[in-house]
């Protein structure tokens, strides 16, 4: 794949191997979003779709010559927001300025804005990811968001 560094096409075999459950040479196209982000990507919803994602698994199968491709051309958007792009986001909410922000303004943010999370992976985010609230209600922000890209949560809608 000429888009690829050869280190990335061994990453992305390795990807692709662990997502073939069956190992029969193909994963479920439900799958291509999880595939992503463990290749340290973030594509939205809408991306993963249009790159072929399903929302139901059994309704497609991917080939590793088919997500290759897939890979390196969502290595190329930029429409993927980051580390520092998400904190900066987060820092509106900071109004103190001192790293925290209210507990329950991230959980409205998560629940109600974008590619909105239902209350049960918002709770799964929240035990995985977040520090306990002070006595205000506020977090850190900054370790929340460190800890929840870190750990790669695959959230499928």
């Amino acid at each position: 794949m000429a888009d690829l560094k050869d280190v990335e096409v061994e990453k992305a075999k390795f990807v692709f191997s662990v997502y073939d459950w069956d190992g029969s040479g193909s994963m479920d196209a439900m799958d291509i979003g999880p595939a992503l982000r463990a290749l340290n990507l973030n594509p939205t919803l809408e991306l993963i779709g249009k790159m072929g994602g399903t929302k139901k698994r059994g309704e497609k199968k991917v080939k590793l010559d088919e997500f290759l491709p897939i890979y390196a051309q969502v290595k190329k958007e930029k429409d993927m927001g980051c580390y520092e792009d998400f904190l900066e986001c987060l820092k509106l909410y900071d109004k103190e300025e001192n790293g925290t922000m209210l507990l329950a303004e991230l959980e409205h943010s998560l629940l109600a804005l974008g590619e909105k999370l239902d209350r049960d992976e918002l709770d799964d985010v929240f035990k995985d990811c977040m520090d306990p609230e002070d006595d205000d209600g506020n977090i850190p922000y900054a370790p929340f968001l460190k800890k929840m890209m870190d750990n790669m949560i695959v959230i499928n809608h």
